[in-house]
Protein backbone atom coordinates (compact mmCIF):
# COMPACT_ATOMS: atom_id res chain seq x y z
CA UNK A 1 0.00 0.00 0.00
CA UNK A 2 1.70 3.00 -1.16
CA UNK A 3 1.13 6.82 0.92
CA UNK A 4 1.68 9.30 -0.76
CA UNK A 5 0.18 13.55 -1.50
CA UNK A 6 -3.15 13.56 -3.73
CA UNK A 7 -2.43 15.06 -7.32
CA UNK A 8 -3.16 18.58 -7.23
CA UNK A 9 -2.91 19.19 -3.26
CA UNK A 10 -1.04 21.82 -1.57
CA UNK A 11 1.20 21.35 0.70
CA UNK A 12 -1.26 22.83 3.36
CA UNK A 13 -3.71 20.42 2.58
CA UNK A 14 -2.31 16.77 2.48
CA UNK A 15 -4.15 13.77 2.71
CA UNK A 16 -3.27 9.96 2.60
CA UNK A 17 -3.50 8.47 -0.79
CA UNK A 18 -3.85 4.89 -1.06
CA UNK A 19 -4.06 2.54 -4.35
CA UNK A 20 -3.96 -0.84 -4.71
CA UNK A 21 -3.36 -2.20 -8.43
CA UNK A 22 -4.78 -5.54 -8.82
CA UNK A 23 -3.89 -5.80 -12.79
CA UNK A 24 -0.53 -7.60 -11.79
CA UNK A 25 -3.18 -9.49 -9.06
CA UNK A 26 -5.67 -10.76 -11.90
CA UNK A 27 -3.03 -11.94 -14.02
CA UNK A 28 -1.26 -13.95 -11.82
CA UNK A 29 -4.63 -15.57 -10.47
CA UNK A 30 -5.32 -16.11 -14.43
CA UNK A 31 -2.17 -17.87 -15.30
CA UNK A 32 -2.32 -20.04 -12.23
CA UNK A 33 -5.87 -21.03 -13.11
CA UNK A 34 -5.05 -22.29 -16.38
CA UNK A 35 -1.91 -24.40 -15.17
CA UNK A 36 -4.57 -25.77 -12.64
CA UNK A 37 -6.98 -26.84 -15.39
CA UNK A 38 -4.16 -28.10 -17.97
CA UNK A 39 -2.29 -30.05 -15.27
CA UNK A 40 -5.25 -31.17 -13.97
CA UNK A 41 -6.56 -32.78 -17.04
CA UNK A 42 -3.32 -34.19 -17.52
CA UNK A 43 -3.83 -35.74 -14.30
CA UNK A 44 -7.32 -37.30 -14.37
CA UNK A 45 -6.43 -38.68 -18.10
CA UNK A 46 -3.20 -40.55 -17.09
CA UNK A 47 -5.02 -42.48 -14.15
CA UNK A 48 -4.00 -44.65 -11.54
CA UNK A 49 -1.87 -46.56 -14.02
CA UNK A 50 0.40 -43.76 -15.01
CA UNK A 51 -1.52 -43.59 -18.28
CA UNK A 52 -0.01 -47.19 -19.66
CA UNK A 53 -2.68 -49.59 -18.32
CA UNK A 54 -5.65 -47.30 -17.89
CA UNK A 55 -7.72 -48.97 -21.18
CA UNK A 56 -10.27 -47.38 -23.11
CA UNK A 57 -12.94 -44.83 -22.73
CA UNK A 58 -15.85 -46.77 -22.95
CA UNK A 59 -19.48 -44.70 -23.14
CA UNK A 60 -21.71 -47.82 -21.83
CA UNK A 61 -24.84 -48.39 -24.02
CA UNK A 62 -27.95 -46.67 -22.34
CA UNK A 63 -30.57 -48.66 -25.03
CA UNK A 64 -31.95 -45.12 -26.50
CA UNK A 65 -33.02 -45.32 -29.58
CA UNK A 66 -30.70 -42.81 -31.26
CA UNK A 67 -27.73 -44.23 -29.79
CA UNK A 68 -25.96 -45.28 -33.26
CA UNK A 69 -27.41 -44.06 -36.87
CA UNK A 70 -25.82 -46.65 -39.45
CA UNK A 71 -24.57 -44.91 -42.30
CA UNK A 72 -23.23 -46.56 -45.84
CA UNK A 73 -19.95 -46.64 -44.61
CA UNK A 74 -20.51 -48.31 -41.54
CA UNK A 75 -20.03 -52.23 -41.30
CA UNK A 76 -22.73 -54.24 -39.23
CA UNK A 77 -21.90 -57.86 -37.48
CA UNK A 78 -24.50 -59.90 -36.10
CA UNK A 79 -23.58 -62.53 -33.76
CA UNK A 80 -26.07 -64.71 -33.18
CA UNK A 81 -26.77 -67.00 -30.08
CA UNK A 82 -24.94 -70.11 -31.23
CA UNK A 83 -21.77 -67.98 -32.19
CA UNK A 84 -21.93 -67.47 -35.68
CA UNK A 85 -20.97 -64.17 -37.16
CA UNK A 86 -23.25 -62.65 -40.05
CA UNK A 87 -22.22 -60.16 -42.30
CA UNK A 88 -24.41 -58.22 -45.47
CA UNK A 89 -26.41 -61.00 -44.54
CA UNK A 90 -24.49 -63.96 -44.72
CA UNK A 91 -23.07 -66.65 -42.36
CA UNK A 92 -19.30 -66.17 -42.04
CA UNK A 93 -16.25 -67.60 -40.53
CA UNK A 94 -13.59 -66.34 -38.22
CA UNK A 95 -11.16 -66.22 -41.65
CA UNK A 96 -14.28 -64.43 -43.52
CA UNK A 97 -14.67 -61.64 -40.98
CA UNK A 98 -10.76 -60.76 -40.77
CA UNK A 99 -11.17 -60.50 -44.58
CA UNK A 100 -14.37 -58.36 -44.28
CA UNK A 101 -12.71 -56.13 -41.88
CA UNK A 102 -9.47 -55.77 -43.82
CA UNK A 103 -11.80 -54.73 -47.01
CA UNK A 104 -13.64 -52.05 -45.37
CA UNK A 105 -10.42 -50.45 -43.63
CA UNK A 106 -9.45 -50.68 -47.51
CA UNK A 107 -12.59 -48.59 -48.41
CA UNK A 108 -12.88 -46.10 -45.58
CA UNK A 109 -10.32 -46.48 -42.61
CA UNK A 110 -12.71 -44.46 -40.30
CA UNK A 111 -15.46 -47.57 -40.84
CA UNK A 112 -17.59 -48.24 -37.46
CA UNK A 113 -18.03 -51.29 -36.60
CA UNK A 114 -21.41 -52.01 -35.31
CA UNK A 115 -21.12 -54.90 -33.24
CA UNK A 116 -25.16 -56.71 -33.25
CA UNK A 117 -24.76 -59.79 -30.56
CA UNK A 118 -27.52 -61.32 -29.72
CA UNK A 119 -28.54 -61.21 -25.35
CA UNK A 120 -27.62 -65.19 -24.79
CA UNK A 121 -24.15 -64.67 -26.33
CA UNK A 122 -20.59 -64.86 -24.39
CA UNK A 123 -19.27 -62.19 -23.65
CA UNK A 124 -15.54 -63.16 -24.67
CA UNK A 125 -17.23 -63.76 -28.40
CA UNK A 126 -18.12 -59.88 -28.69
CA UNK A 127 -14.59 -58.86 -27.01
CA UNK A 128 -13.19 -61.55 -29.88
CA UNK A 129 -15.14 -59.37 -32.77
CA UNK A 130 -14.17 -56.24 -31.65
CA UNK A 131 -10.43 -57.63 -31.12
CA UNK A 132 -10.50 -58.56 -35.07
CA UNK A 133 -11.87 -55.33 -35.94
CA UNK A 134 -8.91 -53.62 -34.31
CA UNK A 135 -6.23 -55.95 -35.32
CA UNK A 136 -7.53 -55.11 -38.59
CA UNK A 137 -7.22 -51.26 -38.41
CA UNK A 138 -10.70 -50.12 -37.69
CA UNK A 139 -10.52 -48.22 -34.34
CA UNK A 140 -14.24 -47.29 -34.15
CA UNK A 141 -16.54 -49.69 -32.52
CA UNK A 142 -19.96 -49.32 -31.17
CA UNK A 143 -22.42 -52.26 -29.75
CA UNK A 144 -25.85 -52.24 -31.27
CA UNK A 145 -28.72 -52.02 -28.60
CA UNK A 146 -32.82 -52.40 -28.85
CA UNK A 147 -34.77 -49.76 -28.05
CA UNK A 148 -35.11 -49.14 -24.29
CA UNK A 149 -38.45 -49.03 -22.54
Amino acid sequence: MGMGKTPGSDDENEGVFAEINITPLTDVMLVLLIIFMVTSTVIVQQGPGGGVKTGLKVNLPKGGAADVTARTTDLSVAVLADGRFVVSGNVVSQDELKKAFEQARGQNPDTVVIVQADEGVPHGTVVQVMELAKKAGLAQLAIGVREGE
